[in-house]
């Protein structure tokens, strides 16, 4: 069941602003499904060089966010090394590829990462639990430390699970073994201080200090505050089971040069999947579910479609044109329906090249905005179409003036 968002025809308001802003837990609960990864906040804000992407989704920085950014904190409490500091600072210098970065996986970030887990996960292929593998803690990660520097950690295969969708077909879900989970979260929190700098503004999807109320915010303000005549509701096919491994990596040595920090992320990759017993190869795609796949996935769209639709849009697009991401899930706002047409074509060349595509059946362009019902209505149409995005659907209504 999903809940509904209005998009008035007349200017923004105070009180269309706290609507906005007064939602329930539902768009949580159907993205968290993707993952079962917890997030370790960075040690600061990306609020610096804000893009005007950014502030054209309207994504405005909260309170929350403010005390995040002076207190750094871990999830658990404590302060972030020092060392990873460091490395945010050298990724907001310039764009240089960091050659070490794995001594800042020490045992200290290891219990950090155990600790950010969510304790009653299923277990993966190992079938050891978050409180069985907490007895003797401190002993377990020395050792997984020390495998791990050695070059004696070995990846297991995800235990495939099948969870329904709302269309009533099955999502394919990857459980990772604990310990695999454990280390991903400690590499996805090392190379966090990377991409928290590299990442676009309108990307709010599994990142520290976002959220789907963000994202529904940014998208709600932009057809607002923006010449919006047309939505494209972009739905990429399979995407988490099509990502190219040859690209992710690629795309990964664009900054990091570390070699045994990109052993880690292909061992992942190619470790594969058990089913019913079965094992079987992984050749493409990163399982939903593990901790690491939405960082890879983050970073796989941040190349394929974040760089490239921010140049499209400055270059080639002739009106205004908004964008906002959740991980997979893209709506874009423009006020030419010729813009709109020639990106949809643009974009579907541009998803080939990386091995994917657009779901023919889930991806519209309807005619959408704060003047599309009265346009309609003067060329004798009916009402706008509606579209869905993060569990919320969007239609265009009249609000009547006190």
């Amino acid at each position: 069941m999903h809940e509904n968002r209005e998009i008035s025809c007349t200017s923004w308001s105070i009180d269309q602003d706290r609507s906005a802003k007064a939602l329930n837990q539902k768009a949580d609960m159907n993205v968290q499904e993707k993952s079962d990864c917890a997030v370790v906040p960075v040690n600061q804000s990306n609020k610096e060089e804000r893009s005007s992407a950014e502030t054209g989704e309207g994504r405005a920085q909260t309170e929350e966010n403010i005390i995040q950014s002076r207190m750094r904190p871990t999830q658990s409490g404590k302060r972030m090394s020092q060392g990873l500091g460091g490395v945010r600072q050298a990724a907001r210098r310039k764009q240089e590829r960091f050659t070490a970065l794995l001594h800042h996986l020490n045992v200290g970030l290891l219990r950090e990462s155990f600790y950010a887990l969510k304790r009653q996960a299923s277990p993966g292929i190992d079938g050891v639990t978050w409180q069985e593998y907490e007895t003797g803690l401190e002993d377990r990660l020395i050792d997984l430390h020390s495998r791990v520097h050695r070059g004696a950690y070995r990846a297991q295969p995800s235990r495939r699970v099948y969870i329904p969708k709302a269309d009533g077909q099955q999502r394919p879900l990857g459980i990772a073994a604990l310990e695999d989970k454990i280390v991903q979260q400690a590499v996805v929190t090392i190379l966090n201080q990377i991409y928290e700098v590299d990442f676009k503004g309108f990307s709010y999807g599994f990142r520290p200090g976002r959220s789907p109320h963000q994202a529904l915010d940014a998208l709600t303000a932009g057809i607002q505050w923006k010449r919006v005549n047309w939505v494209l509701d972009a739905d990429i096919r399979g995407f988490f089971d099509n990502m190219n491994h040859e690209w992710t990596m690629k795309f990964i040595e664009h900054r990091v040069a570390d070699r045994r920090m990109l052993r880690l992320i292909q061992k992942w990759l190619q470790a594969g999947v058990s089913e019913d017993g079965q094992w079987s190869e992984t050749t493409v795609g990163t399982p939903q579910g593990a901790v690491a796949s939405p960082l890879l996935a983050n970073v796989y769209l941040h190349y394929v479609f974040d760089l490239w639709v921010e140049v499209w849009r400055k270059k080639v697009a002739k009106g205004d044109v908004i964008v906002v991401r959740y991980a997979d899930d893209l709506v874009l706002g423009f006020q030419h329906r010729t813009d709109a047409e020639r990106f949809l074509r643009e974009f579907r060349d541009r998803l080939a090249k990386f091995g994917l595509e657009l779901h023919a059946d889930k991806t519209r362009l309807i005619e959408f905005g704060r003047f599309a019902a009265r346009n309609r209505k003067q060329r004798g149409e009916g009402k706008p179409e509606t579209f869905t995005f993060l569990g919320f659907t969007h239609f265009c209504g009249q609000r009547i003036s006190d």
